[in-house]
């Protein structure tokens, strides 16, 4: 009985000529798993396409829920934000397929598992330290880098493909290279490749339009938190996975979450990618604000820094590691008030404020307006002043007597 091997699988071009590849090389039978984290339409015809591959047998995990709550809404409850722009689509959702994968592996009793990821990009990085955290004993084989795999290209491969007897239709040269889930879909490739190239919005976009082309007409949208998590859209309490789909819908609708960014990869290169977020953006843009309202200067402060180490963890694929951890849990604390309503109205790309409540609010009107109030005196803020600039003004001094002295 020969071994067996676990691999990622999508059905694209990569994955489907893997598994001849796998069965030909080390004589592997060959466990196909796909993970449902949202791609949608891409998840048809799955099944008889991997067994026409010469697959064994197909997993079809769906994790969508708990991509939503296990993983999507950590991210927002921090702000992590790669960069000041990616909001961590692709990032976060690798550890989750890289854990169904070990459970896969488990089942069938596997020596492997199999990713396609390339040696250039970040997943290969976010798959690999996500198994060995969860399956330190299980060999995981990278194709791109395996001395055997002797394709360079997507030509190569629909060469190997027909030579083994699998004829799909995949075109080397007309597409983009995506991936999808329900919180976004990125795209790279084609003139992409050229940061000199604006991007063909017309052939690009999935799940949004550009904002020139959103509807002329306005449209508000109020979200409700509950310690950090939304709990209701425009009134109606659903689920987080709802609510993003949702989202995703209006934002896409008016032109919201569409980046054209240069990223830093972990391993040392920039890249030129298009990310469509259209419910992200919102969400995340409302529970910024929902935070603004309801936490003090200094938690706010310091957990801003606490968001930039969240997303470059996430983004360097260091899901499991134990200081994302520890990070999230210092997060979770903070959110204990941050609880209330935010209205927005979209717009032509735009996510216009329409106001912010919460009980927890620490906004206090008779404090902050220009109008004498009983917890404030104009006057006392001359010696805080005088306090807070002493170490100021003592170096002025010491600076003035300097130069008196070379006189």
């Amino acid at each position: 009985m020969a071994d067996k091997v676990v691999l990622a699988y999508s059905g694209g071009l990569d994955t489907t000529a893997i598994i001849p590849w796998l069965k030909e090389t080390y004589g592997y039978d060959v466990i196909c798993c796909c993970v449902n984290v949202g791609q949608e339409s891409e998840l048809e015809g799955l099944d008889e396409r991997a067994k026409y591959s010469g697959a064994e047998k197909l997993y079809i995990e769906d994790v969508v829920d708990e991509l939503c709550d296990e993983y999507i809404m950590p991210t927002v409850k921090a702000n992590a934000v790669y960069e000041n722009k990616y909001l961590l689509g692709t990032s976060f959702a690798r550890p989750l397929i890289a854990k169904k994968l070990v459970e896969v592996a488990r089942k069938e009793g596997a020596v492997a598992i199999c990713h396609g990821a390339t040696g250039k990009g970040n997943d290969q990085l976010r798959f690999e330290l996500s198994i060995k955290a969860l399956a330190p004993d299980i060999k995981v084989i990278a194709t791109w880098r395996q001395p055997e795999w002797t394709m360079q290209s997507r030509e190569d491969e629909i060469a190997f493909c027909k030579a083994h007897g699998i004829d799909l239709p995949f075109d080397a040269s007309h597409s983009y290279s995506r991936d999808r889930n329900i919180w976004h879909i990125s795209h790279e490739g084609l003139e992409l490749e050229n940061p000199a190239c604006a991007p063909n919005y017309d052939d690009l976009l999935v799940l949004s339009v550009t904002p020139q082309n959103a509807p002329d007409e306005s449209e508000d949208v109020e979200l409700d938190f509950e310690a950090g998590i939304p709990v209701a859209l425009n009134g109606k309490r659903m689920k987080v996975s709802d609510i993003i789909r949702e989202l995703n819908r209006l934002g896409g609708k008016h032109g919201i979450g569409i980046i054209d960014i240069v990223e830093n990869r972990v391993v040392g290169m920039k890249s030129r990618g298009v990310y469509e977020t259209p419910g992200g953006t919102i969400l995340m843009e409302a529970h910024t604000q929902l935070e603004e309202l309801c936490l003090d200067r200094e938690t706010l402060a310091y957990k801003k820094l606490v968001a930039t180490r969240f997303a470059d963890l996430v983004y360097e694929g260091k899901w499991f590691c134990p200081l994302r951890e520890s990070l999230s849990a210092f997060v979770d604390k903070t959110q204990e008030t941050v609880t209330g309503k935010v209205k927005m109205k979209l717009y032509k790309g735009n996510i216009i404020r329409q106001g912010t409540t919460s009980p927890y609010s620490l906004y206090s009107e008779s404090l902050a307006s220009f109008t004498t109030g009983d917890l404030y005196d104009h006057k006392d803020a001359s010696g805080f002043i005088n306090l807070f600039g002493l170490s100021m003004k003592v170096r002025a001094m010491m600076k003035q007597n300097l130069d008196e002295n070379k006189k």
